[in-house]
C-alpha cells in the first residue's frame, strides 16, 4: 500500500496586498517587484487569525473534496505556529471534528509539504491509518518586518491541504518516489535568528527577531537543489522531462521556477505558476498551486513536485493525478 491523494483544498486571508499598496509605504514600484519575483498580489492575515485558522479551513475544504468525514492522521507542515508549544496539528484536527487521532507538526520550511507527504506516505505504508490529512500552512507576515523592503514584498500567507488514503502504484493519484535532502552547513541563508532555545529573547526593536534570508544565495541554492531532486525522481520513476505534464515546484520566485523547468528539460508553459496571486506562501505553496490549477489537470497527467526552504531542506516527489471533484480555495 501507498498514499493516494483523495482530495485538495486551499485557504487564503480575506485581505490581499496589492503592490501598489506596497508602493505607498515602502520604497519600491509594482514594476521593480514583478520583474524580480513575479508577484502582483499576496494574501495577509489581520491581528487575531492565526496560522491555524487557515489551517482549518483548507482541511475541512480538502475533507469534503474528498468526500469523507474523517481520517486517521493529521500532518500540519507549518514553520509558523499558533505557540512554540504545543504543536498546532492537535488543534485542527481537534476544530475539525476528528477527534483523538495523532496530530503533530513538521518543520521544513518551505520544503514543509513534500517532507510532510513523505511522512503520510510511510504512516500508510506502515499500517498507522489508511486516510492522512496533511496541510501546508504558514502567515510568514508575522515574521518578517514590514519596513524589510526586499522580503515583505514577497511573502503572503495560506493553507493548502490534501487528503491522502491507501491504494496501490495503479491508482490514479498515486505518490512517488521521492527524494528528500538537507544541508546545515547552509542554515545562515534562511532564518529568524531569535526565539528558540539559543537566543530565546525575542525583542521586537531588534533585527533578529525577524526573518532574514540571501536573497541571491538563496536562488542559487534552490535551483540547483530543486533541479537535482527532479532529476533523481524522474530516474526513479522512469519518468522523461517530456512525460511531466505539470511541474509544480515551491511558489517562491518566477525566474526560479523559470530556471529550474529548463534545468531539467520540462517545457516552460508546463511549469504552474501561482505565486503572481498569492505571493511565497511557504509550506502552502504547492497544495494552494495543485488546488488552484486543478480545473487544468486531466486524470492520469503526470505531476512532478519540488521544494527548497530553510535549513537549508529540498525534496521532489512524482503524482499521477486522480479524477477530483474541482477543489475550492476560500477567503478567511
Amino acid at each position: 500500500m501507498l498514499a493516494v491523494l483523495r482530495g485538495v483544498g486551499g485557504a487564503l486571508p480575506a485581505r490581499a496586498v496589492t503592490n501598489e499598496d506596497l508602493e505607498a509605504r515602502l520604497d519600491t514600484t509594482d514594476e521593480w517587484i514583478r520583474s524580480r519575483t513575479g508577484i502582483g498580489t499576496r494574501h495577509q492575515v489581520d491581528p487575531g487569525t492565526a496560522t491555524s485558522d487557515l489551517a482549518v479551513a483548507a482541511g475541512r475544504l480538502a475533507l469534503e473534496n474528498a468526500g469523507v468525514d474523517t481520517v486517521d492522521v493529521v500532518i500540519v507542515a507549518t514553520s509558523t505556529p499558533d505557540h512554540r508549544c504545543p504543536a498546532t496539528a492537535p488543534d485542527v484536527a481537534a476544530r475539525l471534528g476528528l477527534g483523538t487521532v495523532p496530530a503533530f507538526d513538521i518543520a521544513a520550511v518551505c520544503s514543509g509539504f513534500v517532507y510532510g507527504l513523505v511522512q503520510a506516505d510511510a504512516l500508510i505504508r506502515a499500517g498507522v491509518g489508511e486516510r492522512v490529512l496533511l496541510i501546508g500552512a504558514d502567515t510568514f507576515s508575522t515574521l518578517v518586518d514590514p519596513a524589510d523592503r526586499a522580503n515583505a514584498v514577497i511573502f503572503g500567507d495560506g493553507a493548502g491541504a490534501v487528503v491522502l488514503g491507501a491504494g496501490t502504484d495503479d491508482d490514479l493519484g498515486a505518490l512517488g518516489p521521492f527524494t528528500l535532502g538537507s544541508d546545515g552547513t547552509a542554515l545562515d541563508l534562511i532564518r529568524v535568528e531569535a526565539g528558540g532555545s539559543r537566543r530565546p529573547g525575542v525583542d521586537p526593536e531588534e533585527p533578529s527577531a525577524w526573518f532574514s534570508m540571501q536573497g541571491r544565495a538563496v536562488f542559487a541554492a534552490a535551483v540547483a537543489a530543486m533541479a537535482d531532486a527532479c532529476r533523481s525522481v524522474l530516474g526513479s520513476s522512469g519518468w522523461t522531462a517530456d512525460d511531466v505534464d505539470h511541474l509544480v515546484a515551491h511558489q517562491a520566485n518566477r525566474r526560479i521556477l523559470t530556471m529550474v523547468a529548463a534545468a531539467i528539460g520540462v517545457a516552460p508553459e508546463r511549469a504552474v505558476l501561482h505565486l503572481d496571486r498569492v505571493g511565497n506562501t511557504s509550506a502552502a505553496s504547492i497544495p494552494l498551486a495543485l488546488a488552484a490549477h486543478a480545473s487544468e489537470m486531466r486524470p492520469g497527467d503526470r505531476v512532478l513536485l519540488t521544494a527548497f526552504g530553510g535549513g537549508t531542506t529540498w525534496g521532489a516527489g512524482a503524482l499521477t493525478w486522480p479524477d477530483l471533484d474541482r477543489p475550492a480555495i476560500t477567503l478567511v
